[in-house]
């Protein structure tokens, strides 16, 4: 037990100063390539802080734990939207940039659509469909490096002096990307052996205790853009790290090894993933995203109702 609090010492430590690294790296390279923050949130930060899930899907995937690799996923959107946007909503609602979001969210959903389908109409996830996910992701990011080309050459004059070069933000934000990968292990890793010793089923521990420990780089990336006064940073990697949760995260693991959806728990007879799960995910994304989308506000009353939404997900995980 006294080594287990230290790694969480140390992890905890590493994912402050690995989150203030990650943020101040980011936020210069934004305004050096005169890019939206909220769109380099929802690109090269939302693949930095999405890699602790990349690492425990495909680990889990490979080694026959196929139902931690599809409740990590689908766990960690519903803990990044209900928990992590909503304290940053709920603590400090602000205007957003409706053109930046449109195309991160139409990809979400889009790739949400076809998660679903592969869910209901399969009840699996083959390597054809981790293929075709992996593709939407590589579309999603040849358009976004598309569109923060033309970003930055429309704000050529409004560039401020920024001093320092880009190679060291770089470095701030790779250095700062692995210790929060690294933090985040140390925390996963001694949370899932105790979660597992006191009898809580894998799918259990993949929707709630990993996706909250593979979450946090989200979480620590959140709350440090949001004290820094970059609120549009921390929505975009939000939703980013949201979509990636689903084309990068679910396409890697089905490619490298075809699950099936979880049965362990039933709902009315039913797959309690099937009635719960994902509607939860698609639920939480729409109280996230429309607001912002038809009125480029996010309002303190999300947040509220999507951290209401989230300890009822965690209670009903526990209790069933």
């Amino acid at each position: 037990m006294v080594k287990a609090v230290f790694f969480f010492t140390v992890g905890l430590i590493l994912l402050i100063k690995g989150g203030d690294w990650f943020v101040d790296g980011s936020v210069r390279i934004s305004h050096r390539l005169r890019v939206p923050e909220i769109l380099i949130g929802a690109t090269v930060v939302s693949i930095g802080t999405t890699l602790p899930e990349v690492m425990v899907s495909a680990t889990s995937a490979v080694s026959g734990h196929g139902q931690i690799a599809y409740g990590n996923a689908i766990g960690s959107i519903i803990c990044n939207t209900s928990l992590i946007a909503a304290l940053t909503i709920a603590i400090r609602p602000s205007a957003t940039d409706k053109s930046a979001l449109k195309t991160p969210v139409i990809f979400f959903f889009v790739s949400a659509v076809f998660y679903a389908l592969n869910a209901y109409l399969f009840g699996s996830f083959s390597r054809i469909s981790g293929i075709a996910l992996l593709t939407i992701f590589a579309v999603y990011m040849i358009i976004s490096v598309r569109s923060a080309t033309k970003t930055s050459k429309s704000a050529e004059n409004d560039q401020e002096q920024i001093n320092g070069n880009i190679i060291m933000d770089f470095v701030y934000l790779i250095l700062g990307a692995a210790l929060i990968a690294v933090g985040a292990d140390l925390l996963v890793d001694n949370g899932t052996v105790i979660a597992k010793g006191l009898g809580v089923p894998e799918s259990v521990i993949g929707l709630t205790f990993v996706a909250l420990g593979t979450s946090l780089p989200e979480l620590v990336t959140a709350i440090t853009a949001l004290t820094k006064g970059h609120s549009a940073l921390s929505l975009g990697n939000v939703i980013g790290a949201n979509l990636f949760n689903l084309v990068l995260v679910s396409g890697l693991s089905t490619t490298l090894s075809p699950f099936d959806v979880p049965a362990d728990k039933k709902l009315f007879g039913i797959t309690s993933s099937l009635i719960v799960d994902i509607p939860v995910m698609l639920a939480v994304m729409l109280i996230l995203t429309i607001p912002a989308l038809i009125k480029g506000k996010l309002y303190r009353s999300q947040g509220i109702a999507l951290l209401i939404i989230y300890m009822a997900f965690c209670a009903f995980q526990f209790v069933m």
